[in-house]
């Protein structure tokens, strides 16, 4: 291995950590296809908390993939979008794609359940000792 193998690798790694997380994929999925308020993306990703998706955009913004634009209304109206660096992914985005539609069937189908539900914690007659 050289060091310029190992120098990339470091560069990928970088990459990868910019888009990691439960939700950020997701979250530039649907950017990719178009402009999102906030509460578009909220119900559009289902099992995402209102937190959890502040923090999620105001990483992709901090990472200039996101841009986010905040209209002067009564009520204030808040505009996600991709930057036009963040549209340098298309090509993978639809490489992704592509690769779902042949291989997607041949995967196993998880739980859709994400994130948890208020029915999840155990109730106290449930509990064992």
């Amino acid at each position: 291995m050289t060091e310029n193998d190992f120098t990339m690798q470091n560069e990928m790694r970088r990459a990868f950590a910019m888009l990691s997380g439960k939700w950020k994929l997701e979250i530039m999925w649907l950017l990719h296809q178009r402009i999102y308020r906030f509460g578009e993306l909220r119900k559009a990703i289902p099992g995402i908390t209102q937190h959890m998706l502040s923090a999620q955009l105001r990483e992709l913004e901090a990472d200039g993939l996101v841009s986010r634009t905040v209209f002067a209304e009564v009520p204030p109206r808040v505009e996600y979008e991709m930057t036009q660096k963040a549209r340098g992914l298309g090509p993978t985005m639809e490489a992704l794609s592509v690769w779902w539609e042949e291989h997607g069937k041949t995967v196993p189908a998880k739980p859709a359940l994400r994130g948890r539900k208020p029915n999840d914690v155990p109730s106290v007659a449930k509990r064992t000792r």
